[in-house]
């Protein structure tokens, strides 16, 4: 069977091309091959089209990317958790004077957070410190017995965490999982600090969020400069200084009961034995 095209003029060049199909013959001209053709090349460079500008100024000038925040500060976090140092840092926390940190990151990757009235609700000084084998407790000013409070690399029971060591260790690698719902902005610099700051939010609601809301700021060379969490207000003091080797523990490791983060209650009066006066 023949298919003939009915538009081809007399004249034109009518030569057929056979296409078995089946047990049919199509028959094609020469003309309708080319109009097809040429439908064909005009759907394909349409499809291509012209790029998309994106969007533009009322005047036509393309508007630039806006950065992405939690990118700028994973970048600067990344920086920080190479870092290997010593900083002294003073904690505000309200109602309360200011409290001195000092927090020690060696080049083997242990670390120690020494903290001013990090125990008995500001009365007791204590270092938190991250060895292989664990995380301790160690009262200092004047030293005492270390106590292994958790396995490393993890947190510490709440009460007797005083959770400043996390924004120095734990919180890195919350901040740069992007596996982690975070809600995370540019906020106006803390005071003490040019470095750039960004506020932080749990994108989801838990019984024990991953980290603490606030805002953190890094300089470029990933030191944290200043950081407002509800523990209180950190703030770099003075000069960052080499790291040591490794962290040693203040004092031995004792089987003794750590100590907690709330003000012990008041010890109840001693009883007084009163003379009885002679009748």
């Amino acid at each position: 069977m023949a298919f003939h095209d009915p538009a081809a003029r007399p004249g034109e060049n009518t030569r057929v091309r056979e296409r078995r199909v089946g047990h049919h013959v199509i028959t094609v001209t020469t003309g309708t091959a080319l109009s097809v053709l040429t439908v064909l090349l005009l759907a394909g460079c349409g499809s291509g089209g012209t790029p998309d500008p994106g969007p533009t100024t009322p005047d036509g000038t393309p508007v630039a990317a806006q950065p992405d925040p939690r990118g700028l500060l994973a970048a600067r976090v990344a920086v920080a958790k190479d870092q290997r140092y010593v900083a002294a840092y003073t904690l505000t926390v309200p109602g309360k004077g200011p409290r001195s940190v000092l927090v020690s990151i060696a080049t083997d990757r242990t670390w120690r957070v020494d903290i001013q009235g990090g125990a008995l609700g500001g009365t007791a000084d204590v270092a938190i410190a991250g060895r292989p084998e664990g995380v301790y407790q160690c009262p200092i000013n004047p030293a005492s017995s270390c106590v292994k409070v958790a396995a490393a690399g993890k947190k510490l029971p709440p009460a007797i965490d005083p959770r400043v060591q996390y924004v120095f260790v734990g919180w890195l690698d919350v901040l740069l999982d992007r596996q982690i719902p975070l809600a995370v902005n540019p906020a106006e610099p803390l005071a003490g600090t040019s470095a750039p700051c960004f506020a932080v939010e749990p994108g989801v609601t838990a019984i024990a969020p991953p980290i603490d809301p606030g805002t953190f700021c890094y300089n470029d060379n990933g030191i944290l400069t200043a950081a407002k969490l509800p523990l209180g207000q950190l703030m770099l003091t003075g000069e960052v200084v080499a790291a040591p080797s490794t962290i040693s523990l203040p004092g031995p490791v004792a089987d003794d009961a750590p100590l907690g983060t709330a003000t012990p209650p008041p010890s109840p009066p001693s009883a007084s034995v009163s003379a009885s006066a002679p009748r």
